[in-house]
């Protein structure tokens, strides 16, 4: 049985004992009778056909209590690989609404925004987000919206429950759910996370001090995990990041706009598995090392916006401090390995610390000379009142591409 221990900062709602899926849906079913649900899934056209995507659309054929399910698919450049994703989702009783990104209706939306200076940026699973829940408020069908990736080896219906649940409930007081898990195979996986995010947040730590921001960020078990549900007030508030930092970035937004005592993290499964990232040592415009940086750079922008002085110095201490904690990281998961009976590959663990350390290099350097520079999409409250018909035309482009 896992602990039950709080942490502090948010509350973490763990999975004990034997999971009762059945009561969870039955209560989540009553629940979304006052509080209709909204499933938003960002979606790449390469993941249709895959064994996680497969798995997904089999157990949400099973979930009676979503009120809507929201798709947004990148990557479909031509009429034919939306018409394949529509296809494929249409087995879905829930009857999903899918969004084309790439296509000439949204391309359109997305000009105008451009034009109006309300970039959306680049495509990708931020905009991705963002657009879906453009959608999500455009049509006024839900109250609460859950989001989760298409690539989950390990989905189940149980994963969907409790990371509804929280903020779907009408009396536990959360506006917003992250959830998180264990990612173990014969390894210990999640490489970001356990030998960047914590080791730079704990070397922050040690470096200025228990600065709310980052005991928050510090809090989450796995901040790097894509999948939150959140009430339908804060989706208008919050800024979306279109960079590889949607995660944290998404996280820093929540901080900003919503009392911790609203914000809880949910344990959703016993393991999880996903498609994994190379390390693209040699490459930072690639694999976990573009990530690396991107997650790097959102946690200084956000840290200077809280009025943390940011130099030279404070940088050159922090790869001293980052070094020292990722160091006695590699010691303790070392040993978890060991008693667990699982591989740990030395060599390959020391070398994501190394390329890690150049990563925050590199995002050092970016923030010294742009310090103003920002990848935060504008939130929909800010698009409402520059475009007010905007709704209006996402809600036609999603119904036209939808009629087939």
């Amino acid at each position: 049985m896992p602990d039950f221990f709080q942490t502090g900062a948010i509350a973490t709602l763990h999975r004990l004992g034997r999971p009762d899926v059945a009561r969870l849906e039955h209560e989540l079913e009553r629940f979304a009778a006052e509080s209709p649900i909204t499933l938003v899934l960002p979606c790449h056209i390469k993941e249709l056909g895959t064994r996680a995507l497969a798995r997904i659309v089999r157990e949400l054929k099973n979930v009676s209590y979503l009120k809507q399910i929201v798709v947004g698919i990148d990557g479909a450049t031509r009429a034919a690989d939306f018409q394949r994703a529509c296809k494929f989702f249409a087995q879905l009783p829930q009857r999903p609404m899918l969004l084309w990104n790439d296509g000439p209706r949204l391309s359109a939306l997305f000009q105008k925004l451009e034009e109006a200076e309300l970039s959306a940026g680049p495509g990708g699973k931020g905009r991705n987000i963002w657009i879906c829940f453009g959608y999500v408020l455009a049509s006024e069908q839900a109250r609460v919206v859950v989001v989760h990736d298409c690539d989950i080896l390990t989905y189940s219906r149980e994963l969907l429950a409790r990371l509804t649940y929280p903020v779907a409930h009408p009396s536990l007081g959360f506006d917003f759910c992250k959830g998180y898990y264990a990612r173990v195979t014969h390894q210990l996986n999640g490489r970001v996370m356990r030998l960047l995010v914590t080791p730079l947040l704990r070397a922050l730590k040690s470096i200025i001090g228990q600065h709310p921001y980052l005991v928050y960020m510090d809090t989450f078990r796995y901040p790097l995990a894509g999948e939150f549900s959140i009430h339908t007030d804060l989706v208008r508030r919050v800024r979306i990041p279109y960079d590889w930092a949607v995660e944290v970035g998404t996280l820093a937004e929540v901080f900003r706009n919503a009392a911790p005592r609203a914000i809880c993290q949910s344990e959703l499964c016993e393991n999880y598995d996903h498609k994994h990232q190379e390390l693209s040592p040699r490459d930072t415009a690639k694999g976990l090392n573009k990530m690396a940086v991107d997650i790097t750079k959102s946690f200084f922008r956000r840290m200077a916006a809280e009025g943390i002085k940011l130099d030279v110095g404070l940088f050159d201490t922090l790869l001293s401090a980052y070094l020292r904690q990722a160091e006695d990281s590699l010691r303790f998961y070392g040993a978890d390995a060991a008693v667990n009976g699982l591989s740990f590959p030395r060599h390959e663990e020391e070398k994501a610390v190394a390329t890690f350390v150049r990563s925050i290099q590199i995002a050092e350097k970016a923030f010294l000379e742009d310090p103003l520079s920002t990848p935060l999409i504008p939130n929909w409250n800010r698009v409402q009142s520059a475009l007010p018909r905007f709704f209006d035309g996402l809600n036609a482009a999603v119904r036209l591409d939808n009629t087939h």
